[in-house]
């Protein structure tokens, strides 16, 4: 059973932390070990505080769902090693039907594949007669590959030059040497001349008679005799399909990794002479093989979407995912499923606020640090229950929480709030990059980017640097419109900066950005329907 990833968004805040761990929590109770809380962005200080008080890990960092090979399930692999005579690879190709054996050195690595191309080239090449040899050819697999019979077994490893006696007799035994193996056909004379020689063997073609005095004349003189069907040229064809492997095997074999992705796969296979790719493990080890054919399965990763709904937000590769459910408290947003899915998603304070709430339904309770971790999510999101998006469900779920986790809201509250508006030591770049989402909103590509501040002089000091900051954010996403809410608890307000088009952002606000806007505390609830309410009217003819 494949696991399913539970994402919060690419920006991840504390209420999407506290969601994915939440929820993987409920799920892996009915179905163990199934359900990852993952994650896509760097975590925010209150993340951390939240982790490190309740002692848990933080999901795990998945940048991109784009399917990989280690998405795919690969059959058992025929690899064989490279010192292994070509003849044994040859009957493997043939016992199993394969195209392709792959060859691997002696820790499992490949190294090369022996192909049909190039069994082809070991067995048609030009061969010199004068010059065929072989070397440390067990006798046995000598036998094999001329499908021959072992008549005297003198020498067991034979290792030598190889001379058909087509020449006169005299011309063959003055170039021999006492390694050397001879082939000859039906004649007994030159047979008995070449073992009284001394030669290492003595191989029998045509399927010519072996008589006794010959078999007692070799095995007094230590010769080894085998009788074979071949013809004395088909002999020294033959012969070549003793070499190792590595001496035919083609080396130019394509390698694959386990998080390479399956588009760039399909690229290397379809340019591959062999249409096939090996797939190694992270010790460099043969894994498996990949083929066209394995690629014309539909690999995805299963996801589930948590604290938003928009691709845009979503975790990179999305668009090659399956999402199997959305739990969000946010506006709808574009993005679509090719099967219906479980979707809830319900306008309360905090994401974290719906998972506390299918505890609460289903009669399940969680352990102490996954409620620690939900309250936070809900008392980060709604600024410890001040923000107008704060519901009766939430302050529920709240009460719940916080006699499972043993801790005082409140103070738990006021926590997360210092560590959201702690702003020494962290560039200005980092504190926008921190909660920034983007929207598709009336035809306009929108960065809004939110941060706690501690009083407005904050910010205002650093107008002109926010303003620059923002500027570089919209450029390199290629947005219309990048804005940053810095937002005051005390004073009840934000102040809104922003980059783009000025004639746009006057005809939006009235004025030229900084700007505050008294009352707004929540991007989603009083921000975003605001700036949308505005694009629809600038959008309309």
């Amino acid at each position: 059973m494949n696991p399913i990833s539970i994402f919060g968004h690419r920006q991840p805040d504390t209420d999407s932390i506290a969601s994915v761990i939440g929820y993987a929590d409920f799920r892996n109770r009915s179905e163990p070990g199934r359900y990852i809380p993952a994650r896509c962005g760097e975590l925010n200080p209150e993340s951390r505080f939240m982790l490190d008080r309740f002692g848990l890990r933080e999901p795990a960092f998945i940048p991109s769902v784009e399917p990989t090979l280690g998405d795919i399930h690969y059959k058992p692999v025929f690899a064989l090693p490279q010192d292994i005579p070509t003849v044994d690879v040859a009957t493997l190709m043939a016992k199993e039907g394969l195209r392709n054996v792959v060859i691997t050195d002696a820790a499992g690595k490949p190294v090369g594949i022996v192909g049909e191309h190039a069994l082809a080239n070991a067995y048609i090449q030009t061969i010199h007669l004068a010059e065929l040899a072989v070397s440390s050819v067990p006798i046995e697999t000598l036998a094999r590959i001329l499908q021959a019979s072992v008549i005297v077994p003198a020498h067991p490893v034979l290792e030598g030059r190889v001379y058909i006696a087509i020449d006169a007799l005299h011309v063959t035994l003055s170039k021999m040497t006492t390694r050397d193996i001879a082939v000859v056909g039906d004649n007994e004379p030159a047979q008995l001349a070449l073992v009284s020689a001394g030669i290492a063997c003595l191989i029998i073609a045509e399927g010519a008679p072996v008589g006794e005095r010959l078999t007692t004349a070799a095995s007094r003189r230590g010769v080894s005799v085998l009788a074979t069907g071949l013809d004395a040229f088909g002999v020294g064809r033959m012969i070549n399909l003793f070499l190792p492997a590595r001496e035919v095997m083609e080396a130019n074999v394509p390698i694959l990794t386990f998080s390479d992705t399956i588009a760039h796969a399909r690229q290397v296979v379809s340019g591959s002479q062999f249409r096939a790719a090996c797939v190694v493990a992270g010790d460099g080890t043969l894994a498996g093989v990949l083929t066209r054919t394995t690629l014309l399965d539909d690999v995805r990763r299963s996801v589930i979407l948590l604290d938003h709904n928009e691709a845009s937000q979503a975790v990179p590769g999305i668009e090659e995912a399956e999402i199997v459910e959305i739990i969000d408290h946010h506006r709808l947003g574009a993005i679509t499923t090719l099967k219906p899915i479980r979707f809830f998603n319900d306008p309360v304070g905090a994401t974290s606020t719906i998972i506390a709430m299918k505890f609460m339904e289903s009669g399940l309770t969680p352990s102490p640090p996954v409620a620690g971790v939900l309250l936070c999510g809900i008392l980060s999101d709604t600024l410890a229950l001040r923000m107008s998006t704060t519901t009766h469900q939430d302050r529920q779920a709240v009460k719940f929480l916080a006699r499972v986790s043993g801790e005082d809201p409140e103070e738990l509250g006021i926590a997360l709030l210092e560590q959201g508006m702690d702003l020494s030591g962290v560039s200005l770049a980092t504190l926008l990059a921190r909660d920034t989402k983007e929207f598709a909103l009336f035809g306009n590509r929108v960065l809004i980017a939110q941060v706690m501040v501690p009083a407005f002089g904050w910010n205002r000091e650093r107008a002109g640097p926010i303003r620059d900051e923002l500027e570089k954010m919209r450029t390199a996403a290629n947005a219309d419109l990048a804005l940053a809410l810095f937002t005051n608890v005390l004073e009840n307000a934000s102040d809104l900066a922003g980059a783009g088009d000025p004639g746009l952002i006057r005809e939006l606000f009235g004025s030229d950005l900084p700007t505050c806007l008294p009352g707004v505390m929540s991007r989603k609830k009083d921000f975003l329907p605001l700036l949308g309410e505005k694009l629809r009217g600038q959008a309309r003819p």
